[in-house]
């Protein structure tokens, strides 16, 4: 089953200073140590209804790919720490900024307040300042695998490709009998010979840059051991700034609970998985003996030759489409028998029946307020702000401008949006706060309700989704998530009132 400007390169070019002092443009690239132990992100849990973090993002010499490296973490770590909390609880977050550049924090598919201190990416964090941010988590809050990191316009992009990142988990009720649950966020960057990030060309800005090192929790293809019959959870993250990741796991019963908040009723059977930048995918796998590899193959997203002038063109290619890249190995070992269970049980968690969960809300019947169509362009001059010579990143025509408002919805409505793709490379769009229901795709309808906050919308394709404005008010954006796109204009700004 697959799954399935001037003024912004101005703004760009400004935000560039902290690259080109961690490392020049290098003549060759650092050879990654492969193969250790996968390690997980340190963990911070609620307690109480509460839970209170302090994060500091802060450049230092951080380990990735199994080197020291010059490079930008929470806390000291890439990933940042994962937060464990309970629908109905507030995460209380002190945001510290040690950069020499303004940063700031979203909290990535979580359904919380875009105003004040909530999930308002139009604060500005300035260096050696902090800001005390609080999200007031719903008691119905999907349970599911989210993610925070920076988003202050502009920045986005180098920030994320440096290290800034780490997951959130928002708890089932009635937890899942599993053996063991794993956090795996899938990165990429490029390091030089000297261990520092590489900064990017104007022109891989354009394309959304895509790093040489692909890594699961700051690793180079780690690995980690399990015994047969076991039923592992793994919450994975594509915290990639714009690397689609169409994922294998041969060998190995790999079966899908959901994508970003949506769960379905039972899980599913999956042979490949299909993350575009920002997706998440909850997984259980029941192990079986011998080694299996994570793999992820490479997915052709489309060129610039259309952006240029030159017609669509064609797609991509001189990369190998074999096996794919390996980013984990799975090694599966011993004895079968039975073992301790989280219940107390004689019989392996792989063996326990799953709680039932709910069927997922349905917006196709719903009353629509308002259908609008929302054009994501790429071209020559197309910003509002740009030269002949300039290339534009717009949706609906126009670069982002945070004082302007570009869509006005009524709080605790339904609105139809169609999302169309003219041209010749795939985008990824992301709406903040509300989730999206996706209804169709490419003129089909889907059969079942299919709940994503990233969806992709392909080269020359479109894309209907239906979206349910309740809970809260307010001002947030919706974007491309190919974060150099968003980087250099192509994000809106939404107004729930």
């Amino acid at each position: 089953m697959l799954l399935g400007g001037l003024g912004a390169a101005g703004t760009a070019v400004g935000g560039a200073g902290l690259w080109w002092s961690l490392a020049s443009r290098p003549s060759s690239r650092l050879a990654p140590e492969a193969g250790v132990e996968l390690s997980q992100p340190s963990e911070m849990r609620s307690a109480g209804g509460r839970l209170e973090v302090r994060l500091e993002a802060r450049a230092g010499q951080l380990q990735l790919a199994g080197r020291q490296a010059r490079a930008l973490g929470y806390n000291g770590g890439i990933p940042g720490p994962t937060l464990r909390v309970q629908p109905g609880d507030v995460l209380s977050v002190r945001l510290s900024n040690s950069l020499d550049q303004p940063t700031n924090l979203h909290v990535h598919g979580l359904h919380v307040s875009p105003e004040g201190a909530g999930d308002n990416v139009f604060v500005v964090v300035n260096p050696g300042a902090a800001f005390d941010y609080e999200y007031r988590i719903p008691a119905d809050h999907p349970p599911g695998v989210y993610w925070y990191h920076p988003h202050h316009h502009g920045m986005v992009a180098d920030q994320i490709f440096a290290g800034l990142y780490g997951a959130i988990i928002v708890e089932d009720p009635e937890p899942l009998p599993v053996s063991t649950e794993r956090v795996l966020v899938i990165s990429d960057t490029t390091l030089d010979s000297g261990g520092s990030v590489v900064p990017v060309s104007q022109m891989e800005r354009m394309l959304g840059r895509e790093g040489e090192l692909i890594l699961v929790n700051g690793q180079s293809n780690p690995e980690f051991t399990a015994r047969p019959g076991q039923r592992e959870r793994w919450r994975i993250i594509n915290a990639c700034v714009a690397r689609y990741l169409s994922l294998r796991l041969d060998g190995q019963q790999v079966q899908l609970l959901g994508m970003d908040s949506g769960r379905y009723p039972a899980p599913s059977a999956v042979e490949e998985l299909f993350l575009v930048p920002g997706n998440r995918a909850d997984l259980l796998v029941t192990t079986a003996a011998g080694d299996s590899i994570l793999r992820a193959a490479y997915y052709d997203r489309g060129s610039m030759a259309g952006m240029m002038g030159q017609g669509r063109g064609p797609r991509q290619s001189g990369r190998p489409d074999t096996a794919g890249a390996a980013l984990a190995t799975l090694r599966v070992t011993g004895s079968s028998g039975p073992s301790p269970s989280p219940t107390g049980s004689p019989l392996p968690p792989s063996q326990h029946p799953l709680p039932a969960f709910p069927e997922p809300d349905d917006l196709r019947t719903a009353p629509v307020a308002a259908r609008r169509q929302l054009t994501l362009s790429s071209g020559m001059g197309m910003g509002m702000g740009m030269g002949g010579g300039m290339m534009g990143f717009t949706i609906n025509g126009r670069e982002f401008n945070a004082a302007r408002t570009d869509t006005t919805v009524t709080a605790g409505t339904v609105e139809e949006w169609t999302l169309t793709n003219p041209g010749p490379m795939d985008h990824p769009f992301h709406l903040h706060v509300w989730p999206m229901q996706v209804v169709e795709e490419g003129g089909q309808a889907l059969p079942q309700p299919e709940w994503r906050d990233v969806v992709n919308v392909p080269a020359q394709g479109r894309v209907k989704v239906r979206v349910a404005f309740r809970d809260f008010a307010g001002r947030s954006v919706y974007h491309c998530h190919i974060l150099d796109h968003e980087d250099l204009g192509m994000m809106g700004v939404i107004e729930v009132r």
